[in-house]
């Protein structure tokens, strides 16, 4: 079972901070460091860190060649990584001292993606594999379109959220990978028993894996329901923690674990991944994961 994530790879520019910027404030910052991100990046190093074989599909600008190199080196496969004129996606991180973000973005070459680069990503693949995508790309309608023609299973993680989302042919989704912020959007509830009643009356066909932060996270889906809590960690950064839990919960899926211990094994890495600062370099092994456990 091959894996492709077709999805964003940003330059994160991130600043320590003693509380988020308000309007019309100027404050100075206590640390600044550059670090290897975007959502479908951060997802494909989780992916790789855990075992799994990765494909990652995007776009990046010659300023973000070293990023390339880098995932190369964690043993991503970027074969179907473009390199276009313009500059690379980016973001700005706000990073408080209790370890929450904030985050400002600009697609960049993720707003790059055309027809030809979806369809010949896709050649590679067939009913036996799995796409995984988010919110930081354009092209998202297409891709899914073709890759529920072609059979994948498609895991679709909506974020960041946005109003477009709902313009999506949703009905093609296998698998919805949300947290409150998105599962409210999509639902307009807030309690997540109440938003998972909701998507599973919307889409009756896919499951739902909603994470709760340091909650734990629940999967949903037509035959079961489980639940895990949250490790207890002192966090110092949370930008990639969704992130590792997504990697390292499809990496055990792939590889056929129970629900069960997908759940442990990616809350076990995202607990180690927020004891660290930055995005894809904060993201632990496969045996600093199972150490954990």
């Amino acid at each position: 079972m091959k894996i492709l994530n077709f999805g964003s790879i940003n330059i994160d520019y991130v600043y320590g901070v003693p509380h988020f910027v308000k309007p019309a404030e100027t404050i100075a910052s206590s640390s600044y460091n550059v670090y290897i991100g975007g959502k479908g990046c951060n997802q494909s190093v989780g992916l790789a860190k855990a075992g799994a074989h990765v494909y990652h599909a995007g776009a990046i600008g010659s300023d973000g060649i070293w990023i390339k190199n880098q995932l190369q080196n964690w043993r991503v496969n970027v074969d179907l990584l473009h390199q276009i004129e313009g500059p690379t996606g980016h973001a700005i991180i706000q990073v408080e001292p209790n370890g929450q973000n904030s985050i400002i973005i600009h697609g960049g070459a993720n707003q790059s993606i055309h027809l030809q680069q979806i369809e010949d990503a896709l050649q590679s693949f067939d009913s036996n594999d799995i796409l995984l995508i988010q919110n930081e790309i354009n092209g998202l309608a297409e891709l899914i379109h073709q890759a529920s023609a072609k059979g994948l299973k498609i895991f679709f993680n909506p974020a960041p959220m946005t109003p477009s989302v709902l313009d999506l042919p949703l009905d093609k989704i296998d698998v919805f990978i949300i947290n409150e912020v998105e599962g409210e959007e999509l639902t307009q509830k807030s309690f997540p028993e109440d938003i998972l009643t909701s998507m599973a009356q919307r889409y009756p066909n896919a499951s739902i894996l909603l994470t709760l932060g340091e909650k734990g996270a629940i999967f949903s889906h037509q035959s079961g329901y489980f639940s895990v809590e949250a490790k207890k960690v002192k966090a110092v950064d949370t930008t990639a923690a969704g992130d590792t839990f997504i990697g390292f919960f499809l990496a055990s899926w792939a590889e056929g674990h129970t629900v069960d211990t997908c759940l442990q094994r990616a809350t076990s890495a995202s607990a180690i991944c927020v004891t660290r600062a930055g995005g894809a370099v904060s993201i632990p092994t496969k045996e600093e994961m199972e150490a954990f456990i």
